[in-house]
């Protein structure tokens, strides 16, 4: 089994404008590439795991998107950094549908694809529902905030989140 490191995207990988879909708008957030190649070096399968209602309320089409990801994604690879998988939901919340977060399918998708132990993963979000999954499952949660949660580990930014995981489960890897 592999273990994993599940992560937002807007909020948490990318500065989050509101609906980013622009390739002119793609900024990593300070830090970024360091901590997803102290990830990856860990022996992490890195896993972006988005909302993107953004498509469901038209702002831009399935296409602008996955453009915007296929360049993302070849920006972090210039940087030696492989995602090995990205899910996303296109759907708003009036959707019900079942993949939309908090809702969980997207998680036991690259769970089932990954083959992956969630006793030795993480899940990173900037939103308490990019966590959801910790709720159910035993996988443990790091919210990026600057404010103390009882429910999940908080850090300020990816990169101190990196070097928490480095610092508790480094040693072992």
């Amino acid at each position: 089994m592999n273990k994993a490191v599940f992560l937002d995207r807007d909020g948490t990988i990318n500065v989050d404008y509101g609906y980013v879909y622009k390739i002119e708008d793609l900024k990593f957030i300070d830090g970024v590439i360091e901590a997803l190649q102290i990830l990856s070096n860990l022996g992490y399968k890195l896993i972006i795991v988005t909302n993107q209602s953004g498509i469901g309320r038209s702002f831009y089409s399935d296409e602008e998107y996955l453009k915007f990801n296929n360049h993302m994604l070849k920006l972090l690879r210039d940087k030696n950094v492989i995602i090995d998988g990205v899910y996303y939901c296109p759907h708003i919340s009036t959707d019900n549908c079942d993949c939309r977060k908090p809702k969980l399918k997207l998680f036991y998708d690259a769970i089932k694809d990954f083959d992956i132990d969630l006793n030795n993963s993480f899940v990173i979000g900037d939103k308490e529902r990019d966590l959801s999954i910790c709720e159910v499952e035993n996988v443990k949660g790091i919210l990026l905030t600057n404010n103390k949660n009882n429910k999940y580990i908080c850090k300020k930014s990816l990169l101190e989140a990196a070097e928490y995981i480095k610092e508790h489960n480094g040693s072992d890897n």
